[in-house]
């Protein structure tokens, strides 16, 4: 256990941050949850209309450095790939 005043802010601190993270994340995962839904149900217009939104999502992530930003970029590569791919 901490023993220090500064020990205990900064446990206080973390907790909080983590909370934060905790819900940067989520929000990320359904976004791409919600893109891959669009995408198995072939829904182009929609998913092409997501894409800036998701984009927004993942970038707003990568820049507090939940994930890293080459992940966010990748990701945001292969959804357009399948978003291409689809008639």
């Amino acid at each position: 256990m901490a023993n220090t005043k500064s020990a205990i802010k900064t446990i206080r601190r973390i907790s909080r941050q983590t909370e934060v993270n905790k819900a940067r994340k989520s929000k990320y995962r359904n976004a791409i949850k919600k893109m891959n839904l669009l995408l198995k149900e072939k829904k182009k217009k929609e998913a092409l209309k997501f894409l800036p939104k998701l984009n927004s999502h993942l970038m707003k992530v990568a820049k507090t450095g939940v994930i890293k930003k080459q992940n966010a970029s990748r990701n945001v590569s292969r959804i357009t790939k399948k978003i291409s791919a689809l008639k």
